[in-house]
C-alpha cells in the first residue's frame, strides 16, 4: 500500500475512533445508553472525506468540520481520563480551550478570583471618588442610559446601589425616535435646570461631544461608563471609563456596559468602606445585582470568557432566586419554564425589555429593573409583553419587504458585500432586528434603514465573524458619507441622508468587500461530536450545562446526529419546522428548526419525512406541563447519500 493510502487509512481510523469515543458511556453509567453497532457504523458509509460525516455541502451550503484538531483531541483525552468526565463532554470542554489543569476552576467560576481590580481601568478611580463624594454629600444625581437591555440594566444597577445608600436618583432614557442614541444637549440642559449636579452616562456617551460640552457649560459634571468603540478624541467629561480608550490597558474591552458598571459599583463601595461610611450603615449586598449583569452580558452578545462567564453563572443563580421583582414579573409573562438559562435571557426576557425602547416608552425597561413595587412591576411587565407582540407584527411586515429587496439585490450572483435594505414606512425601532434576520438568511453583513419624510435615514447593521462593522461605519462618518454612526464589530448604527445611500453602498463595497468575500468563501459549521437519539439524555444535558453558560466566545455545543429517520415533520408557528428523529427501533427525540420553513433547511426537513438525514443540532430540554425531555434545535441537515 502506498504511503499516501496508508496516511489516508490511518486518518480514517483516527476519525472512526474519535467518533466512536463520543458515543461511549463514562464509568459508572448504565449500558442502555450505548448505541447499537449498526448505529455506530452507519455514519461512516459515505466515501472518505475530511468533512465530518463526509458532508462537504449541506442543505445550508456549509461544510461540516470537526471542532477539535489533534491537540484538542489530546486535551479532551486528558480531561476525560484525568477527571472522570464523559468523552463527549470532554470534547466540548477542549473545544472551548479548557485544559485538564483548568477544569476544577472552570466548573466553578469564582467571581472573587476573576473580578479584576477596578483600578486597572483608566479613569475608574477618579470616577469612583466622584460618585462616592456625591453619595456622602447627598447630591442630586441623574443616570443617563441607552434604551436597550444593556443600558436599562446598567441604569438599574446604579439606581439600586444609590438606593442602598439612601439616595434616589433620576433615570433618563432618551426616546429612540425623537432624541436618538446617547446624551443630547436639550436633555442635559433639562437635567441642569432640575438641579442635577452629576450625570452618569452608562452604555453611551463616548461620542457625545456636543451634548457633553453643553453639560459642562451648564455646570454639570458627567461621568461616562461605556464600552463602545472610541475615536481619536474623548468627549469633555469629568471621567471617561471605557476599556476601548487608547490609553486603557486593562484588557476588559469584552465586557458589556453592565459589567463595567458593576465594577464601578465595587470601586465606589471600596472608597466608601475606606472612609468609614459603613461604620453606621449596613454594607449592601453587591452580589444581588448580578442577575442584571448576567441579563445584559447575554443580551449584548459579548464574549462569555473570563469574568463575563462568572457574571453569567453567578447571575443566573441570583435570578433563579427571584430577588428582582421586575425580572420575576417579566419571567411570568414570558412563560419562562424551568430554571433560567442564557437562552431565556437572550430570547424571552431581553426582547421584551427591548420592546419598550423600540416601539413604546424607552424608559420602561429601566423602570422595571430598578423598582421593588410588585404591582408596578406587574403593570410594566404586562405592557412590555404587549409591546413585544406588537413589535413582532411590525417586524414580520418589514422583514417580508426587506427580504424581497435583498433577494433582488443578490439575485443569482454573489450580490453586494453588505446588504442595504431600506423602507420609507419602516419603524426605526425595528431595523436592528430586521438587519439580524437578513444577516442570518444571506450570511453577510446587513443594514436595515428606515427613511423618514425629511429624507433622513436611521439604520442598524449586524455583521458576521471576521468583519468589523463598527470600524467601517466610523470610517464612513469620517469620510463625510454618514451624519452619525458607531458601534461594535458585530453591530452598528448610523444616520444618513437618502441621497448618500449610493455613496454608502460603494464605500462598503470598497472597504469591506474583500473581507466579506474571504469570510464567506468557505462557510463551515464546527461540530463537537456525534450523538444519537438514545444517547441524548437529561443526564447528558446536565453535564453539558456544567460546561456552560454558553454564548458569544463560548459557543453552545453542536452535535451531529448521524443517519436518523425523520419520523415526523411539520411547519408550525411563525415559520418553524417541528420534527421527530429516530434511529432504528430506538427512542425518538423532538427537534425544532426555527424560522426555517421557507429556507433550504426547512424544506429539506419537510421533504425528508420517512427518510434518513444527517442532522446538526444543539441539545437542550423541552419543558411542558411539568415534563422535561431532551430536545434538539436543528442548525443544519444533509442527505447521507449526497454527503
Amino acid at each position: 500500500m502506498s504511503s499516501g493510502r496508508l496516511d489516508r487509512f490511518a486518518s480514517l481510523l483516527r476519525r472512526w475512533a474519535n467518533q466512536l469515543a463520543s458515543f461511549l458511556p463514562w464509568r459508572g453509567r448504565k449500558d442502555d445508553i450505548l448505541p447499537s453497532t449498526a448505529e455506530l457504523l452507519r455514519p461512516f458509509a459515505a466515501p472518505y472525506s475530511d468533512a465530518f460525516l463526509g458532508v462537504e455541502r449541506s442543505a445550508t451550503g456549509r461544510v461540516w468540520r470537526e471542532r477539535l484538531d489533534a491537540e484538542g483531541r489530546r486535551q479532551a483525552l486528558a480531561i476525560s481520563q484525568g477527571h472522570d468526565v464523559p468523552d463527549l463532554v470532554a470534547r466540548v470542554l477542549a473545544g472551548r480551550g479548557v485544559t485538564s489543569a483548568d477544569l476544577p476552576a472552570f466548573f466553578d467560576p469564582n467571581l472573587r478570583s476573576l473580578l479584576p481590580d477596578p483600578g486597572r481601568l483608566t479613569d475608574m478611580e477618579k470616577a469612583a471618588q466622584r460618585i462616592a463624594r456625591a453619595i456622602q454629600t447627598g447630591e442630586k444625581v441623574a443616570i443617563f442610559g441607552d434604551y436597550d437591555v444593556d443600558g436599562a440594566s446598567s441604569a438599574a444597577i446604579l439606581a439600586r446601589f444609590f438606593r442602598s445608600q439612601g439616595l434616589e436618583v433620576t433615570i433618563y432614557i432618551p426616546d429612540r425616535l425623537f432624541e436618538g442614541y446617547g446624551p443630547n444637549s436639550q436633555a442635559m440642559l433639562g437635567l441642569a435646570a432640575a438641579g442635577i449636579s452629576l450625570v452618569i452616562a452608562v452604555d453611551c456617551g463616548t461620542t457625545a461631544f456636543e451634548a457633553l460640552q453643553t453639560a459642562k457649560d451648564a455646570g454639570l459634571e458627567v461621568i461616562v461608563i461605556d464600552h463602545h468603540q472610541v475615536g481619536h478624541e474623548l468627549p469633555p467629561a469629568y471621567a471617561v471609563v471605557n476599556p476601548n480608550r487608547a490609553d486603557d490597558i486593562s484588557g476588559l474591552d469584552h465586557l458589556a456596559a453592565a459589567g463595567l458598571v458593576f465594577i464601578a459599583v465595587v470601586a465606589v463601595n471600596r472608597v466608601l468602606r475606606l472612609v468609614g461610611w459603613y461604620q453606621t450603615r449596613r454594607e449592601p449586598d453587591l452580589l444581588a445585582l448580578l442577575d442584571l449583569v448576567a441579563l445584559a452580558t447575554v443580551c449584548d452578545v459579548v464574549s462569555l470568557s473570563g469574568v463575563n462567564r462568572a457574571f453569567v453563572a453567578k447571575g443566573l443563580a441570583v435570578l433563579r432566586r427571584g430577588g428582582n421583582p421586575g425580572l420575576a414579573a417579566l419571567a411570568t409573562f414570558a412563560r419562562l419554564g424551568g430554571p433560567a438559562q442564557p437562552y431565556h435571557l437572550g430570547f424571552l426576557l431581553g426582547p421584551r425589555i427591548n420592546a419598550g425602547g423600540r416601539i413604546g416608552d424607552a424608559a420602561l425597561g429601566a423602570r422595571l429593573l430598578s423598582t421593588d413595587d410588585p404591582l408596578e412591576c406587574e403593570r410594566i411587565a404586562e405592557t412590555l409583553d404587549r409591546l413585544n407582540r406588537e413589535r413582532q407584527e411590525i417586524e414580520r411586515t418589514m422583514l417580508e419587504e426587506a427580504t424581497a429587496a435583498a433577494d433582488a439585490a443578490v439575485g443569482a450572483g454573489p450580490g453586494p458585500a453588505v446588504l442595504l435594505a431600506t423602507g420609507e414606512t419602516w419603524h426605526p425601532g425595528i431595523v436592528g432586528i430586521v438587519a439580524a434576520r437578513l444577516r442570518e438568511r444571506f450570511q453577510r453583513p446587513a443594514f436595515a434603514i428606515a427613511f423618514g419624510p425629511n429624507g433622513a435615514g436611521l439604520g442598524s447593521g449586524r455583521s458576521i465573524p471576521g468583519v468589523d462593522l463598527g470600524t467601517a461605519v466610523r470610517a464612513a462618518v469620517h469620510a463625510g458619507i454618514l451624519e452619525k454612526g458607531g458601534g461594535h464589530a458585530m453591530a452598528a448604527g448610523l444616520t444618513l441622508a437618502r441621497d448618500r445611500l449610493p455613496d454608502l453602498a460603494a464605500f462598503f463595497e470598497a472597504t469591506l468587500g474583500p473581507t466579506v468575500r474571504e469570510a464567506t468563501n468557505v462557510r463551515s459549521i464546527e461540530i463537537d461530536g456525534a450523538l444519537t437519539a438514545r444517547g441524548a439524555t437529561l443526564d447528558l444535558v446536565e453535564l453539558l450545562d456544567r460546561a456552560g453558560p454558553y454564548g458569544a466566545g463560548h459557543p453552545e455545543p453542536v452535535f451531529a446526529i448521524p443517519a436518523h429517520t425523520v419520523a415526523h415533520a411539520e411547519a408550525v408557528g411563525q415559520g418553524h419546522v417541528r420534527v421527530s428523529l429516530g434511529s432504528g427501533d430506538g427512542p425518538r427525540i423532538k427537534a425544532m428548526a426555527f424560522r426555517a420553513a421557507d429556507l433550504p433547511l426547512g424544506r429539506t426537513l419537510l421533504e425528508a419525512r420517512g427518510s434518513q438525514l444527517h442532522v446538526v443540532a444543539t441539545l437542550g430540554v423541552d419543558e411542558w406541563n411539568g415534563r422535561r425531555e431532551p430536545a434538539l434545535r436543528v442548525l443544519d441537515v444533509a442527505r447521507p447519500d449526497r454527503a
